[in-house]
């Protein structure tokens, strides 16, 4: 009977609510019938309730005192964190000492030979040229000290990396306990790292490498477990028919089978740790970060320019060079000879140099470009600020973007009640995932609520929400002109390389120079950032639409238009929903670093409580940026099962 009944009571229902979506919209319907009088008439307020918050400040207060009481005597400071302090201190130094004795020609000749024997003639001239191009911007010092940090921070972040990765590579239960852990490191935005790792180490060199390693080594601990676990079953099958052992299997078969991956984990890496440990020039890193952050304290653009562009450089070099090694591994085979002539000419040219008297970049070989850049700025601020003829000026676009899109969305976003807010985000999470994935995003947001961020945590969705509209519009825009252009792919890939390799810290010169300071900026600056991930998974996932779909659209007369709306985008749509992801959480990254610039809001507690040592501000304010980011990566992540039906 009830197998009967259930066909007939779906056939009596509204043609939306046959669908699998409307079932779940009319549970969540029922549930809001059922809950949302009861939460009414308990708490009337639309604002999160004070009487569902915890108060942190207290017991976070407590902990920091202790940690600073006893930072000096304690035996876990004394007998180990203090000696991990030292050994990360020692090797910096190292490292930095190291590169100073080399001198400008032994480090410039050194890193254009290592590029030429992985990668070629024309990246080592590149590489050449990027590092004399430190040296004329006055940044020689500087750069050295920010390529001591990477050095170390890199070969600590690739060894944890590695070792967590093969424990997920070859446990199922290790990966089932670190997926979670990775994933809540990646969503948690660079700045929030800093605080806990001042509190124990101190302001200093020994805090920005250790929270480097820590924002740094998930990529290469999920690229070692993916490429452990997709090992050719063939070849271990083969390996284990000779009689090998679980240790020989992993080091003949199983290692060399993932070199790929682990080597663009070693790319994912470096890239990762330098725009961390720029960031982390905040906490005493010193290197360029300092002077960007210094130069962005004032509004200096000039300074915080030159010592941007060796960053960039410095980025682009070295996602240049990993890369072309990970394309020609096995390819061919260096013996070494070559290497040992490289290194030969590099100590020669260090000798040149320091026989000459000039071991240290010399002072007139400079060339200041902070003064002009001022001026350009000046005269922006004077002419393209405002009053420009029709189109009006960069800071009327910003008064505007935030009078009409930035203030109304917060305002709704502060008004709506919070049980509504809640609906909403079970609504589009169920509807894109499961109930489960609906589960996780409303305990996340309510636990913002429960840590009493409620409000500045919705300034910073209201952010996120508007710098997202603004870069998939444009994102899916150049990214459906990409794929079905070829010379603009090609015109547009270059660019999409510098962008995707430039450090968040970056991103704030320009907009800052545009726009000035403010919640616009810190916008901007997100959608430069996002954009490119958008363009580039978006074009990728128009152009593997299969061309048979393609033939036949064509062949029952479809134009070009039809072909794109009703064969391309409906085919890449995990493609798109993949760009919408990242896209998400690239812009909180980068919302969030806005609070240097004044952006406000989560980003501005976390920039505070930084600054003044204040631990329950800091890492409250942490906390809610990891449940926003964890619930925005659940609303905009569908699961498997959902993205093979709508492919």
């Amino acid at each position: 009977m009830a197998a009967i009944g259930a066909p007939a009571f779906r056939a009596g229902l509204p043609g939306v609510l046959k669908r699998p979506a409307g079932h779940k919209l009319l549970v969540l319907a029922a549930l809001a019938a059922v809950l949302v009088p009861l939460a009414h008439a308990r708490w009337a307020s639309g604002t999160w309730p004070h009487a569902l918050t915890v108060d942190l400040s207290g017991p976070l207060g407590s902990a920091s005192d202790w940690i600073i009481d006893n930072r000096d005597s304690h035996p876990l400071f004394l007998y180990f964190l203090g000696h991990v302090s030292n050994a990360v201190v020692i090797s910096v130094r190292a490292v930095y000492l190291t590169l100073l004795a080399a001198g400008w020609a032994g480090v410039t000749a050194a890193t254009a030979l290592v590029a030429w024997r992985v990668a070629g003639v024309r990246l080592a001239l590149g590489t050449a040229a990027a590092f004399v191009a430190c040296g004329l911007l006055g940044m020689w010092v500087p750069t050295m000290q920010t390529l001591a940090l990477m050095v170390v921070a890199v070969l600590a972040s690739v060894l944890v990396g590695a070792l967590l990765g093969l424990a997920a590579g070859l446990s199922d239960r290790m990966d089932r306990v670190l997926r979670p852990v990775l994933d809540t490191m990646q969503v948690l935005p660079a700045f929030a790292y800093l605080l806990p790792v001042v509190l124990v180490f101190g302001i200093g060199v020994p805090a920005a490498v250790l929270a480097t390693v820590v924002y740094a080594a998930p990529p290469m601990a999920r690229l070692t477990a993916l490429g452990l676990r997709g090992a050719d079953p063939e070849v271990l099958e083969a390996v284990d028919s000779l009689g090998a052992t679980a240790r020989q299997r992993l080091l003949t078969a199983r290692i060399p089978l993932a070199r790929k991956e682990l080597l663009l984990g070693v790319n994912q890496t470096i890239m990762m740790a330098l725009s961390m440990a720029v960031i982390a020039s905040v906490i005493g890193a010193g290197g360029l970060g300092d002077r960007v952050y210094q130069a962005l304290a004032s509004v200096d653009v000039g300074a915080a320019l030159a010592a941007g562009i060796p960053i960039v450089l410095l980025a682009v070099v070295l996602d240049r060079v990993t890369a072309a090694a990970g394309e020609r591994l096995g390819q061919e085979r260096h013996g070494v000879r070559p290497w040992a002539c490289a290194a030969v000419a590099a100590v020669a040219a260090a000798l040149t140099a320091r026989l000459a008297g000039r071991p240290d970049w010399p002072a007139d070989w400079t060339v200041g470009i902070a003064e002009p850049v001022n001026r350009a700025v000046g005269w922006m601020t004077a002419h393209l600020y405002s009053g420009v003829p029709y189109i009006g000026g960069t800071a009327d676009w910003a008064g505007r973007f935030t009078t009409w899109i930035l203030d109304p969305l917060r305002s709704g976003l502060q008004w709506l009640p919070w049980w509504s807010v809640l609906l909403i985000v079970a609504a589009l999470a169920w509807l894109i995932g499961t109930w489960r994935t609906a589960l996780t995003a409303v305990l996340a947001m309510a636990a913002i609520g429960v840590l009493g961020v409620w409000k500045p945590s919705l300034d910073t969705l209201s952010q996120v929400l508007a710098a997202v509209a603004v870069t998939l519009v444009l994102g899916f825009a150049t990214g459906v002109a990409a794929a079905r252009s070829d010379r603009l792919e090609k015109l547009l890939r270059p660019v999409l390389d510098v962008f995707q390799t430039m450090p968040q810290f970056v991103y704030l010169i320009p907009v800052v120079a545009l726009f000035g300071v403010g919640r616009a900026p810190a916008v901007a600056a997100a959608v430069v950032y996002a954009l490119p991930a958008v363009v580039r998974i978006t074009a990728q996932g128009l152009r593997q639409v299969d061309p048979a779909a393609l033939e036949s659209a064509r062949s029952l007369g479809a134009t070009s238009g039809q072909q794109l709306r009703q064969v391309q985008l409906p085919l890449a749509r995990p493609a798109l929903l993949l760009a919408v992801n990242q896209g998400v959480v690239l812009v909180l990254a980068v919302v969030i670093i806005g609070g240097l610039v004044g952006g406000g809001a989560l980003g501005y507690d976390v920039v505070f409580g930084l600054a003044q040592g204040d631990l329950a501000t800091g890492l409250v304010a942490g906390a809610a940026i990891v449940c926003l980011g964890l619930m925005l990566d659940r609303v905009t992540q569908p699961t498997g099962r959902r993205t093979r039906k709508g492919a």
